[in-house]
């Protein structure tokens, strides 16, 4: 998981700094010297952390800090503003062509990094913002990588252009533009050739096709996963290219997180968007205040609440705030809640961006979905009145049920006693929830993320 063994090290070191009534510059000075080891083992650029942890001293070491009232957690509140700033500071986004003008991006990096999977990603992205999209196919040495933009873009219900035959990224890019403007689309994405190492040849054509067409954006897909070998990447694309942005693929698959933490002052380019999971709606934008708050164990609201905003059926979610209100729930309102929480990433996913509750990380990988989709089997086989008064389920109606999901007994017995507790629990709920809308605003579900635990 991203960052995973980053935060867990730094959450360590800051409650150490914060459970001290007093610090003394010692006190700061070690837990930096702490920080800049568990920046290096994330495989950060030496420099960028030498930089860094000598920021962090020039303003944590001084009267005003350590006599402070709270000096433990002014400490922690100047990492977390020098680590935004390490990120990129303030968010950046898409170059967008003025008024009416088809926006032209080109997508560029080496094979395997994700590239043409984040291409519909991107296409998927910006048809949420209301831009309509059109990907062009331009990678004409691997017939593989035609046929999986069309079916991506297929799923994204995203049409590709591609010329069958034509050996010219030139020509497709030019007649791609062309054909965009009769189908009034906002963007072109264009999916670039790739390589396995930085060549010549793959430069050359990069900077040919720049030359020939506008273009108003051109995103580096690099493999977060990689480490230092991603900056590296970035660094040569600049220098030979030209790049005004990184998209830092499979995030979630990098615990350490050092590419993300150096990229941006190496190259100087701004992350724009992380992938965070296969799902073609795994792509995030990069916020670096939101990294942050999430790399020091945080939690990250905004960026929760907007999921379920994007998510989350607002009818289906009121109408669960109403039962909740009213003490009720039953195995129905158990599916709709997982329906929703699948949208939003799944369980561990949410529980992550709460703060405090799992240090920052995603513990999606210690939650076992299977569990929730046998759950979801054996409600699915009771009757709708079964599903709505579970006092009804006695032991034959059980051994039906079972028969029809397909599981041991035991499956069932567990689940029917489980839920009986969490509706004890729900019965508790209209107090608490009295005169409020329910987490964030979506039908209580932050509440339910820990009765969900529950049903495990």
């Amino acid at each position: 998981m991203a960052f995973e063994s980053l935060t867990d090290k730094l959450t360590r070191i800051f409650k150490g700094l914060r459970d001290k009534g007093r610090l003394t510059e010692d006190d700061v000075k070690g837990a930096l010297k702490e920080v800049k080891l568990a920046l290096l083992e994330a495989d950060v650029n030496f420099k960028v952390v030498k930089d860094f942890i000598k920021n962090i001293e020039g303003r944590a070491v001084g009267e005003e800090v350590l006599n402070g009232l709270n000096p433990g957690q002014t400490v922690v509140k100047i990492v977390n503003e020098e680590l935004t700033e390490l990120l990129g500071g303030s968010e950046k986004e898409l170059k967008f062509a003025p008024g009416k003008s088809i926006t032209v991006i080109m997508m560029c990096g080496l094979n395997g990094a994700g590239k043409t999977t984040t291409c519909a990603k991107l296409a998927q992205r910006l048809k949420a913002k209301g831009k309509k999209s059109l990907l062009a196919a331009l990678d004409v040495y691997r017939p593989a990588a035609i046929e999986q933009l069309k079916v991506n873009g297929e799923r994204v219900e995203t049409e590709v252009f591609s010329l069958d035959g034509c050996k010219d990224p030139i020509k497709i890019a030019k007649d791609a533009i062309s054909y965009a403007g009769e189908k009034a689309c906002n963007v072109v994405i264009l999916d670039t050739a790739g390589r396995q190492q930085i060549d010549e040849e793959l430069m050359d054509e990069l900077k040919r096709i720049k030359e020939s067409i506008e273009i108003h954006d051109t995103l580096l897909v690099a493999d977060a996963s990689t480490g230092q070998a991603a900056v590296d990447v970035a660094k040569g694309f600049d220098e030979k290219v030209g790049i005004d942005g990184v998209v830092l693929s499979k995030l979630d698959g990098d615990a350490r997180g050092g590419a993300a933490l150096s990229i941006r002052t190496v190259t100087e380019k701004p992350i724009l968007y992380v992938g965070m999971g296969e799902k073609l709606t795994d792509l995030d934008e990069f916020h670096p205040d939101r990294m942050a708050s999430r790399i020091l164990g945080m939690g990250d609201v905004l960026s929760l609440i907007e999921k379920a905003v994007e998510n989350v059926d607002e009818e289906a979610a009121l109408g669960m705030q109403n039962k909740l209100k009213k003490g009720k729930f039953d195995f129905d309102d158990y599916l709709t809640s997982m329906e929703q929480m699948r949208r939003m990433g799944g369980l561990g996913s949410i529980l992550s961006m709460l703060p405090g509750l799992t240090g920052g990380r995603d513990i999606s990988g210690m939650i076992d979905e299977k569990v929730f989709l046998r759950n979801e089997a054996i409600i699915h086989s009771m009757t709708k009145a079964e599903r709505a008064n579970p006092k009804l389920l006695n032991p034959q109606r059980k051994h039906r049920i079972a028969k029809g999901a397909g599981v041991d007994i035991m499956y069932v017995n567990r689940l029917v006693k489980e839920f009986g507790e969490m509706q004890k629990m729900v019965k508790k709920m209209p107090g608490l929830m009295k005169g409020k809308r329910g987490f964030g605003g979506f039908g209580g579900l932050g509440g339910l993320s820990n009765l969900m635990k529950g049903l495990r």
